[in-house]
């Protein structure tokens, strides 16, 4: 069987969204036939002058939009900022014309998560505004449903509209089993998605 890749973008400040994203990828390669390609954005500065290494020094590459075209999903995670997705993730987004342009993702599923510091941080409103340039973009959108227990379960993160992280102020909390377990069952349902869609 060939292998198909879904692209796991993510941008990360402390790591809980970095973890989720590597929850999430254990998911899609539990579906044979699936690789899960993890790729990260660079941060992004006032100071015109500063740039980040072509390569970064640890952890997933940086995306190119290639990886756009060459998906067959994607998952896409960012940490809340005032209910948004980080500005690294929406200047990447912001770039995406050429893509749109030629449809480079119409047609393929898509699921996003999120990590915040506080139950209120604005995790819902983050997983829905990033739904927002995947549609403009035609994908679907891949949820998840409350046939996953957890979701009636957690108090921490985790919702229909995609799993997330209550990580507390300093970024430390680790992910709880109920996040682990939606995380996976994401990554797998995205998958299935995935496939059914090739065919």
């Amino acid at each position: 069987m060939s292998q198909h890749d879904i692209l796991v973008l993510y941008y990360s400040r402390y790591g809980a969204t970095k973890e989720l994203a590597r929850l999430i990828a254990e998911g899609i390669e539990s579906v044979p036939g699936v690789n899960a390609r993890l790729r990260t954005v660079p941060p992004v500065s006032t100071v015109c002058e500063s740039t980040e290494p072509a390569v970064p020094s640890a952890g997933a590459p940086y995306v190119e939009y290639a990886d756009l075209q060459d998906c067959i999903g994607l998952a896409l995670g960012s940490p809340t900022r005032f209910g948004n997705m980080a500005a690294p993730m929406k200047y990447f987004w912001d770039g995406s014309s050429s893509e749109w342009l030629n449809g480079a993702l119409i047609g393929k599923p898509a699921c996003v998560f999120t990590s915040t510091g506080s139950m209120h941080g604005g995790q819902e409103s983050t997983l829905l505004t990033m739904m927002i340039p995947l549609l403009h973009h035609g994908m679907f959108i891949v949820g998840l449903p409350y046939s996953e227990p957890d979701l009636m379960t957690s108090n921490t993160g985790g919702s229909p509209y995609g799993v997330s992280h209550l990580a507390h102020a300093d970024g430390k909390a680790p992910i709880s089993p109920e996040e682990q377990r939606l995380a996976i069952a994401q990554g797998k349902r995205l998958a299935q998605t995935a496939l059914k869609l090739l065919k």
